[in-house]
């Protein structure tokens, strides 16, 4: 266990470095100068245009500007925005606000998904499985944004439920529906996996052996059909809750909420590329954490599974 431990710690070195270097070339591939449209439609100062390039290291080679970029963040110095913050002080503010609502989209997709879809799986065939298909079918179909809108309208405009924007400092009301809207493509997904697995489970043998032991009907769907199906829900949520983190900017934008995903998307159209290095480096290390522990939890499912 602690060699396989280690093993995957080594491995998420290239991981991380490897994706860094592919996010800096493509915001340095960007077209534009993001000096020149600091000026605006004023006339670029090229003296004053000299002294940002240098300041931000934009005058220096690609792989320069890179190789400083690591050399800085092993301290957690990730520099300062064009508008002069340290890049460390805008992630303090964006994160705790999208780690919030991650989290809270990631409860309502795991809890709602596997219920409705072990309700789905037992009872295959009948018309509560069928209602639970046609509802999962529906939220997969329809756009994030569609979603958004509608709920915003009904639930904020309409009946006054809740609020329709999060606002600057949101609480977990203000995060409700956007949660909602962020875990529900997901939660339909995690639905149609339950219930596969549950189907897929409940007619093999060692299920039929159980009951023919005596077991009880709870305790045969607990100890042997549920354990079994949660392996592949497991790992699809230990692969969700980084896309959450990093795949709420429509989200973000469509209900106003200043979190990391919405950083990250005004960084990309002024062509902060430090800012969206490090923000997305700090996604891919979470992805990679999080990918890290549910190869454990596999083995707490599934106790046939060992690390060699």
């Amino acid at each position: 266990m602690g060699k396989y431990l280690l093993r995957r710690i080594l491995q998420m070195i290239p991981v991380v470095l490897g994706t860094t270097l592919l996010i800096y070339a493509l915001v340095f591939a960007l077209p534009g100068d993001p000096v020149a449209a600091m000026f605006g439609d004023k006339p670029v100062n090229q003296a004053v245009a000299a002294q940002i390039r240098s300041e931000y290291n934009l005058d220096k080679p690609f792989i320069v500007q890179y190789v400083l970029f690591l050399k800085n963040a092993l301290t957690l110095n990730f520099g300062n925005t064009f508008s002069g913050q340290p890049v460390i002080a805008v992630i303090g503010r964006a994160f705790p606000v999208t780690i919030k609502l991650a989290l809270m989209a990631f409860v309502f997709e795991g809890v709602f998904g596997v219920i409705f879809g072990i309700i789905g799986g037992l009872n295959k065939g009948r018309w509560s499985d069928s209602v639970i298909l046609v509802l999962s079918l529906l939220l997969i179909s329809v756009p994030t944004f569609v979603t958004g809108f509608i709920l915003q309208y009904l639930c904020g405009v309409k009946w006054h439920i809740l609020p329709v924007t999060a606002g600057a400092s949101p609480g977990f009301i203000d995060l409700l529906m956007p949660a909602v809207v962020l875990g529900s493509v997901s939660m339909a997904s995690i639905i149609r996996l339950t219930r596969t697995e549950i189907t897929s489970n409940i007619s093999e043998d060692y299920v039929r052996t159980a009951r023919a032991k005596g077991m009880s009907n709870s305790k045969v769907i607990s100890r042997h059909v549920l354990r079994n199906s949660l392996i592949p829900v497991v790992t699809y949520l230990g692969a969700d809750i980084g896309a959450l983190m990093g795949g709420a900017m429509i989200t973000e934008r469509i209900f106003n909420i200043q979190g990391v995903g919405n950083t990250l998307f005004q960084a990309i159209t002024r062509g902060e590329g430090t800012l969206v290095v490090s923000l997305v480096t700090i996604l891919v290390m979470i992805f990679v954490v999080c990918s890290l522990l549910v190869d454990m939890l596999y083995a707490v499912l599934d106790p046939r599974i060992r690390y060699a």
